[in-house]
């Protein structure tokens, strides 16, 4: 039987391999079909992106948490939440069915209806498969996820780029996306086998629900939060703005959204399983936050540091409007490991309540600062989002503090090595490009610059956190 501490190193390599394996193969298709689209087409899509997401939110309304915390879990806990999770992916479309003709009002954009019916499939779809995920996580298996995922990245990747070089515009990237939700939800099917029983457990429903119904609410909140942005610039600005925002907003997330992706799902049924060892879980969970910060800080600097010549070369000159944008955003993704991790206490010590009061107090404040600034422009936008991502920092450790007496200022005299060590290499990292007279080499130079700068200080440092990522890859 392979211990804790073998599971936990097993899954983080795998839900890496996972992760990056599928994240480079997403990033190659999309900056090929990018290249081929303009930024009005990813635009209209994003204006779907609070619809789709509440939607996403209400089919799991936290069962999927409840499920994995959950120790005595039963076949018939698992089909009662397939059962729900399915009737609620119906009812979800239908009712974007009948609202697909004010959402195309809203925004102005009359396709929009007709993508609307199309994409919300992908809801329906997905709900199919959603246990099936559930199991891998319980039993730590990603190396079974890295496949699964590998093959429906390739083959709905394949699909949209086709279907963009043959000159099908926005349909690409819709019929991408279902695709992709189709060929998931068979892989998975084939991958775990498991049938859900004919039955439904109200005792169980309330059970799950009662701790996932808090995470639902917060859930809500920070789906409409992440996504009001792109409602309000949809409705404000145009679809051209809306799309290069979009797109420097997923490329400043990409590292640590991945980064986070990976640790969380291991981390989580990991820390379940000890939740009654209050030292030991606060314990891995220090290790891991230094250990994320470690990762995360450095790729967020220093894609802001070669931002410039990244986009001119892999997107082209028409998506040069990002560049700030993207440049600003990726100093509120910086701080993405922390809330993640605090968050993620919350929920493993059963304190869905912390976590629901968490979630009101950051999105009241990061709506408020949305209002000021969206008068303003996509530049104060962006300032205002990495204020709000700072303050929602403050919250989510004061928490923290009252449960395990980590708080915020004890957390930040931990990663401040981290972040300082960051910044000076990608200040280094701008000095090495100002030299070079090509994209090409600001970009090829700059990066091994930044990865020789920050492997080498890690060492002379001595931080632990490069021994630890060495002993994991070495095992």
């Amino acid at each position: 039987m392979p211990s804790l501490k073998d599971k936990t190193i097993k899954g983080l390599v795998w839900g890496a391999v996972e992760r990056w394996a599928t994240q480079c193969v997403d990033f190659v298709f999309t900056v090929l079909i990018a290249r081929l689209l303009l930024p009005d087409d990813y635009g209209i899509i994003a204006m779907l992106n609070i619809f789709l997401s509440i939607s996403r939110t209400l089919i799991d309304s936290g069962f999927e948490a409840a499920l994995i915390r959950k120790t005595d879990r039963t076949d018939t806990d698992f089909s009662t939440v397939f059962y729900f999770n399915v009737a609620a992916s119906f009812l979800c479309y239908v009712i974007l069915w009948v609202l697909s003709p004010h959402i195309a009002g809203f925004y102005n954009a009359p396709l929009l209806e007709q993508i609307t019916k199309i994409v919300s499939l992908n809801l329906v779809i997905s709900a199919f498969a959603g246990i099936h995920s559930a199991k891998l996580v319980i039993a730590i298996d990603f190396k079974t996820k890295t496949n699964v995922s590998l093959v429906h990245a390739i083959i709905s990747g394949t699909v949209g780029l086709v279907m963009a070089y043959m000159g099908y515009g926005i349909w690409a990237l819709i019929v991408q996306s279902v695709t992709a939700a189709i060929v998931r939800t068979i892989a998975l099917w084939i991958a775990v086998r498991w049938k859900p029983s004919l039955v439904f457990s109200w005792q169980s429903f309330k059970e799950m629900f009662s701790f996932g119904s808090k995470l639902l609410t917060a859930g809500l909140l920070n789906t409409f939060y992440n996504n009001i942005y792109s409602l309000a610039i949809g409705k404000f600005y145009s679809p051209a703005s809306l799309g290069v925002y979009s797109k420097a907003n997923t490329l400043a997330n990409l590292p640590s959204t991945n980064v986070m992706g990976v640790i969380q799902n291991v981390l989580y049924p990991v820390l379940s399983s000890i939740q009654d060892d209050k030292q030991k879980l606060v314990d891995i969970h220090r290790r891991f936050l230094r250990m994320s910060c470690f990762i995360v800080f450095p790729m967020a600097v220093g894609l802001a540091s070669v931002a410039d010549p990244l986009i001119h070369l892999l997107l082209t000159d028409k998506w040069e409007g990002c560049i700030l944008l993207l440049q600003i955003i990726c100093f509120s993704a910086i701080w993405t490991p922390i809330i993640a991790l605090n968050t993620n206490l919350h929920k493993v010590m059963g304190r869905s309540d912390y976590f629901l009061k968490a979630e009101i107090i950051k999105k009241s404040i990061g709506v408020s600062i949305l209002a000021v600034t969206i008068p303003m422009g996509l530049v104060p936008i962006c300032y205002g989002i990495v204020v709000s991502t700072f303050l929602s920092v403050c919250c989510d450790t004061y928490y923290t503090r009252k449960l395990i007496g980590y708080g915020l200022l004890a957390q930040l005299r931990d990663l401040f090595p981290l972040l300082l060590h960051s910044l000076i290499m990608g200040i280094a990292v701008l000095m090495v490009e100002y030299f070079m007279p090509t994209e090409i080499m600001k970009l090829i130079v700059g990066v091994l610059a930044g990865m020789t700068y920050y492997v080498l200080g890690a060492v002379l440092c001595r931080f632990k956190e490069m021994k630890e990522i060495l002993s994991i890859i070495k095992k």
